[in-house]
């Protein structure tokens, strides 16, 4: 027996998520549609689909079943990935019914297929312009004689930065890296001494000599 499911996902505000409810609702009402269960979160857009429990409903939906949001951007954090879910269920056949743009689409329903159709076109769309846009500004920095890129000489972050004090200890003593490194846990050597000699660790310590 087939069934319907509602998927209700708000950002921050609890009351978003009620008031989604009672749109879908109002519109199942009106449509002569009957809500089976009504999957809810809130969380960001910026999670996983499995946090934001998508990956849930696209396993509860199966072939005749239905889902009901309120818009479609409730489905995805973009629109390339919003396209995919939409044409994974539609190929399940599964029926997708979006309350605020009044659409109901169908695997056999030609509207559907051109409404996907366009959604993909404005999705590359997108996709170009941003491309370009990042593109045209960084060209527009290089004219104005900005230098792109981190700075040069710019040291990131590592692992080692814990182990620091405890490195030049160790290297004071007159310990080699190889040494060092197993001291410490570190299974590869090298990476240290890299580390190490960027840094310039050894300037800054008296290494007795042997």
């Amino acid at each position: 027996m087939s069934k319907t499911i509602a998927y209700l996902r708000a950002s921050t505000n609890k009351q978003d998520l009620k008031n989604q409810k009672l749109e879908i609702l109002d519109y199942a009402r009106k449509k002569d549609i009957k809500v089976d269960e009504f999957v809810e979160i809130t969380i960001s857009s910026r999670k996983t689909s499995k946090q934001r429990r998508v990956d849930e409903v696209m396993e509860k939906l199966l072939g005749y079943d239905t889902l009901v949001v309120t818009e479609m951007s409730r489905l995805g954090r973009s629109t390339p990935e919003v396209i995919t879910l939409i044409n994974e269920l539609l190929q399940k056949n599964v029926r997708i019914v979006v309350c605020k743009q009044n659409l109901d689409m169908r695997q056999q329903d030609m509207n559907s297929k051109i409404i996907v159709t366009l959604f993909s076109l404005f999705s590359e769309l997108e996709r170009d312009l941003i491309s370009l846009r990042t593109k045209e500004a960084l060209a527009s920095k290089k004219a104005q004689g900005v230098v792109l890129g981190k700075p040069k000489g710019t040291i990131q972050k590592s692992k080692f930065d814990k182990d620091v004090d405890r490195i030049k200890e160790l290297l004071s003593y007159g310990l080699s890296i190889r040494k060092i490194a197993k001291v410490l846990g570190y299974s590869n050597h090298i990476s240290l001494n890299m580390y190490v000699n960027k840094r310039n660790i050894k300037e800054d310590v008296q290494v007795p000599c042997v």
